[in-house]
């Protein structure tokens, strides 16, 4: 199921050994995840009986390192924290400081961590490079369930620790079950009624939306000389009005015909092997590649995107795992500088311009 080798688990006594030699706390699922097994075999796994000490310091330092270059080459700056120094090394400091207090990230495999706190149990598990940090999984097992057996799921748990919930509630890390975070691209009246036509999809598979995507895809079909009645109401929205979009948008649906054209759930709820919404997710797969390509959605962001509402809830489909692959490689590069991710985002594209090029859906 882990896709490795798996030893014995750890003894209680192995467990309080690393806890006091690194100096932090398993949380009590991750006691129990280590004791049924230890994952080996996998560079990606932890080695918490015989790994080098390096390396584990390593990845316990890697969220708090994240932050702190995050401060020095892009501005970060907490909101909780004093004002910020005028001098890079001040700020540094100030920043060392102020993390020296948050809650320990204790590595699962990667650069997906658990909370690292003592006698509890059921926290998110996140995805953490640097300061694009998002939700991978409502608890230990459901992460477990989503990484590795490539069912899709739900998340619907919220970070519950504080400062790192700051990133995936409210911070600039990117949530993949947050609104799909692209631009506005439509240049014709059908690329505005595609647009419409893609966010109905996405509701289908339960993505969420903000009432401002609704408004703003709204009024850019209305400037395109999309007829509608309700869209000028929708277009027109002010903030204070926004509570509305989700019945206007609807009754845009209507009358653009949209929903006669959606594809139905075929998920037969008596085989276990069913696909939820499979024909939608391959179209949205779609929609999101082309959004790489033509610069409306970062490619990170689209490749986190498609590998969890296309590549995990299809059953991990061969044909999406070089994107897959790629974006795994975006996410977690060998060091921590900008400059190494920049060709690592370059090939999400190239990939996502290959395979729009083929055939569709593509095989295997």
């Amino acid at each position: 199921m882990l896709r490795t080798e798996i030893g014995p688990g750890l003894t209680e006594r192995e467990l309080d050994a690393v806890e006091e030699r690194f100096g932090f706390t398993f949380s009590a699922d991750h006691r129990v995840f280590l004791g049924a097994g230890l994952p080996r075999g996998s560079s990606r796994w932890p080695d918490w009986r015989d790994g080098a000490a390096e390396d584990l310091e390593g990845r316990l330092a890697w969220p708090v390192e994240g932050v702190l270059f995050d401060v020095e080459h892009n501005g970060f700056w907490h909101h909780a924290w004093p004002p910020r120094p005028a001098g890079t090394s001040e700020a540094l400091r100030v920043a060392r400081t102020e993390l020296e207090s948050v809650p320990q990230l204790v590595p699962v495999y990667g650069h997906r961590y658990l909370p690292g706190t003592a006698g509890e149990h059921g926290h998110p598990v996140l995805s953490v490079w640097q300061t694009d940090i998002i939700l991978y999984g409502n608890d230990l097992a459901d992460y477990v369930h989503h990484e590795f057996t490539g069912r899709g799921a739900t998340l619907l748990a919220r970070s519950t620790v504080d400062f790192w919930s700051y990133f995936v509630e409210g911070g600039p890390g990117i949530d993949v079950t947050a609104p799909t975070p692209f631009s506005p691209y439509a240049t014709s009246a059908q690329d505005a009624v595609d647009c419409i036509r893609m966010l109905a999809l996405e509701r289908l598979i339960g993505r969420r939306h903000h009432p401002e995507q609704l408004v703003e895809a709204a009024l850019t079909a209305l400037v395109l000389d999309v007829e509608s009645e309700s869209l000028p109401l929708l277009a027109g929205l002010s903030r204070s009005e926004h509570e509305q979009a989700d019945a206007l948008f609807d009754q845009v649906l209507t009358e653009l015909d949209v929903p006669q054209g959606l594809p139905t759930d075929t998920t037969d709820t008596t085989d276990t092997t069913g696909l939820p919404w499979e024909a939608a997710r391959w179209e949205l797969v779609r929609w999101w590649l082309r959004l790489i390509v033509n610069g409306s959605l970062a490619p990170g962001a689209g490749g986190d995107l498609i590998t969890y509402e296309g590549w995990a809830a299809l059953a991990r489909p061969r044909s999406l795992r070089p994107l897959v692959d790629r974006t795994d490689a975006h996410n977690d590069p060998p060091t921590n500088r900008r400059a190494d991710r920049e060709p690592l985002a370059d090939a999400i594209v190239e990939e996502a311009r290959r395979m729009l090029a083929g055939p569709w859906p593509p095989r295997g």
